[in-house]
């Protein structure tokens, strides 16, 4: 089973459907990371404050699979943001990692209250130009937030990873990234169990019309519609379920079905007023 690539702006590719490890434990990481790298998964969504870069590298290390046939991302987190300290938390999680570079190196979030997403940009582009990530981008920026950056650097972001799914489509958002040529990563692409997305009319119809379950539509949704998403599980069966997504394909009736059950609903926080 072969996963589709994308191309980044900067001319790198990334494979459409990865696996994440948020809100993984340390002591499960390295099993379940080694149970997704046994499914299929080659592209990984990690970062320094999840706790477990370590463990993601150590299956990573072990597995045997070249470096080059992985995709690994980690972020820059907050409390690391300014130029020295965003230098120093990138050359610790490559460290953790046990890895020379990332494919890609996000900062996690904006925090305007701090203001020093752009300094911390800056940084990156460094982290870059030194070969330390091939990529670069950010995770849940609005659109003043890349606006700044897009006014004080030379950069447009690979990609802006943000809360994305049937209920908070984010379309105005996507736009934008479009116009950028900026990709688009969904976090939190099933909902994070936040609301019964499940129960939806659109995706039990589509469901019963594919013979597949309602998880494995939303995932064919987001491929679909030219996201790129990492499900999570630590169950290796439903990894495998979610990873099982390329023998069907959703109509334009059923894609709009899903569509419209965009309500603007967010269930995770306002990247404008988030101070952790």
């Amino acid at each position: 089973m072969t996963v589709p690539k994308i191309e980044l702006n900067d001319g790198n590719f990334i494979p459409q459907l990865g696996f994440g490890v948020f809100q993984v434990a340390q002591e499960e990481t390295e099993r379940i990371v080694t149970d997704a790298l046994e499914v299929g998964y080659r592209h990984f969504d990690a970062a320094m404050i999840y706790g477990n870069e370590a463990q993601v590298g150590k299956a990573l290390k072990a597995s045997g699979i070249p470096r080059d046939e992985l995709f690994v991302t980690t972020k820059l987190w907050n409390s690391d943001q300014g130029t020295d300290s965003a230098r120093d938390a990138m050359d610790l999680s490559l460290e953790k990692l046990g890895l020379d570079y990332v494919d890609l190196y996000l900062i996690h979030w904006p925090r305007p209250d701090l203001d020093r997403y752009l300094e911390s940009w800056l940084v990156l582009e460094e982290i870059k130009a030194a070969g330390k990530a091939r990529s670069i981008g950010v995770s849940n920026f609005h659109r003043p937030h890349l606006e700044k950056i897009l006014a004080g650097s030379n950069t447009v972001p690979a990609v802006n990873q943000i809360e994305l799914h049937p209920a908070f489509a984010q379309r105005d958002l996507r736009a934008y990234g479009a116009e950028l040529g900026m990709r688009i990563e969904a976090w939190g692409p099933l909902g994070q169990g936040k609301y019964d997305l499940f129960s939806e009319a659109a995706l039990k119809d589509a469901a019963a019309a594919h013979g597949v379950t309602p998880a494995q539509v939303v995932i064919r949704w987001h491929l679909q519609s030219g996201i790129i998403l990492f499900p999570k599980s630590n169950s290796r069966a439903r990894m495998a379920e979610n990873f099982d997504v390329f023998g069907f394909e959703l109509t334009a009736d059923e894609m709009a079905s899903i569509n419209a059950i965009d309500r603007d609903q967010r269930v995770g926080a306002n990247p404008d007023e988030a101070t952790f």
